[in-house]
């Protein structure tokens, strides 16, 4: 086998056509930029938080860590208790989790790239 059936035998094959075509994908493919927009779902966040973190919240909670309880004295376990109260706290927590991961910022930077840049290379800023 040579070159050149080596070369036409590729060029005929389904999985390079479809590498190629991503590829040409991502060169014609415009800048995508995260979102900034959402406001109209701001009322559907405020209301989830609400409830979560609210009275529904604080008794939905409460009432995952009392089956957590029954099924740990009913199973004898501590796993179904630990898992009662990490479904309870995981509950009410969810939103400020969200917000903490969906809101993060690169406020403190400045102070730390030195060091970052002193443990990556050792070469020190």
């Amino acid at each position: 086998m040579n070159i050149a059936q080596s070369a036409r035998t590729l060029s005929t094959s389904p999985a390079i056509i479809m590498l190629g075509l991503l590829a040409l994908s991502f060169l014609i493919s415009n800048t995508a930029y995260a979102g900034g927009g959402g406001a109209e779902f701001d009322d559907v966040w405020a209301t989830l938080r609400e409830w979560t973190e609210g009275t529904l919240g604080r008794i939905v909670a409460g009432s995952t860590i009392l089956v957590g309880i029954i099924g740990g004295i009913a199973r004898q376990s501590m796993m179904a208790f630990a898992t009662g109260i990490a479904g309870g706290m995981g509950l009410y927590n969810t939103p400020t989790i969200v917000e903490t991961i969906m809101s993060a910022t690169l406020e403190k930077v400045a102070t730390v790239a030195p060091t970052v840049i002193q443990l990556s290379n050792g070469l020190g800023g």
